[in-house]
């Protein structure tokens, strides 16, 4: 496990190290340096209303599948899993710490359930912005037009799965996202924090002298958040700036601020994540 963890921070800094080195350290690292601190401190805030909504989000679906949990607690817990997460290797730490500590009030398995359901949603609202991204960049291009059926074909099914009870899983995903009474604020908070992340995003590029049109937030900002998903890294670094270095020049905007935005916004998620430092301190008292 000490071998695993140490090879994913080796991963990590080699990763982040040789996009910047790519890109040129001076230009980048100018650019954090001289990021304008009114737009960081956005860039925080909405990042730190990201972890709270997401916390509700998880006593929601939590108290749907018979694990109810006091709002209070659920964003201690959630701000000590995203700190777990933003500096452990692996990216789930935080998550299977979560699991842990509730397993005490209706089982491990159930526990289990409520972390990957809520984390579940948060990515499935991520592939859709990223596919309305892609589409309203790419319209009205055929393979706009493609890409545009696909989704409603994909949202199509997602709809029937989410809708109907069942048994297993099925019946699992319909408990927490589909029956009467979840439908509407799972959808509702899932936006918001779809939202608080982009927003946050946008925030980072703007204090690094990047300003995005909505068509390119909408496009660029999903897609780049997605390579954090690839569990290679901490935190998705390295791979998300790798991402923008790729991404962002397609929309005209020069590689070395496309890094400097991801790294602020990188650094502006750990520095919401901190008050999960708190929380722990509390736990222990």
């Amino acid at each position: 496990m000490r071998a695993r963890a140490l090879l994913r921070l080796i991963v990590t800094l080699a990763a982040l190290a040789a996009v910047v080195l790519a890109i040129g350290p001076g230009a980048v690292l100018g650019a954090v340096r001289g990021a304008d601190p009114g737009w960081v401190a956005l860039a925080v805030a909405l990042l730190s209303a990201q972890i709270v909504l997401s916390a509700l989000r998880w006593r929601l679906t939590a108290g749907a599948l018979g694990l109810p949990i006091p709002a209070r607690r659920a964003v201690l817990e959630y701000y000590l899993s995203v700190l777990g997460n933003s500096l452990l290797p692996g990216g789930i730490l935080g998550d299977l710490g979560r699991i842990a500590r509730a397993r005490g009030d209706a089982g491990l398995k159930r526990a289990a359930e409520t972390v990957v359901m809520e984390r579940l949603a948060g990515q499935v609202v991520l592939a859709i912005a990223a596919a309305l991204g892609a589409i309203w960049w790419l319209w009205p291009q055929p393979g706009a037009l493609a890409g545009a059926g696909a989704l409603a074909l994909g949202l199509g099914a997602l709809v029937a799965l989410v809708g109907r009870p069942g048994a297993g899983l099925r019946g699992r995903v319909h408990l927490a996202w589909g029956q009467a009474g979840m439908r509407a604020p799972q959808a509702g908070l899932s936006l918001a924090i779809l939202a608080c992340n982009l927003g946050g995003f946008w925030a980072a590029a703007q204090a690094v002298g990047v300003g995005l049109s909505a068509p390119e937030a909408l496009f660029l900002l999903p897609l780049t958040l997605a390579a954090m998903l690839i569990p290679l890294t901490i935190a998705g670094w390295g791979l998300r700036e790798g991402a923008a270095a790729a991404l962002w020049p397609l929309a005209g905007i020069a590689p070395e601020a496309a890094v400097a935005a991801s790294v602020v916004f990188g650094i502006a998620a750990l520095a919401a994540a901190l008050p999960g430092v708190a929380a722990l301190w509390q736990r222990g008292q």
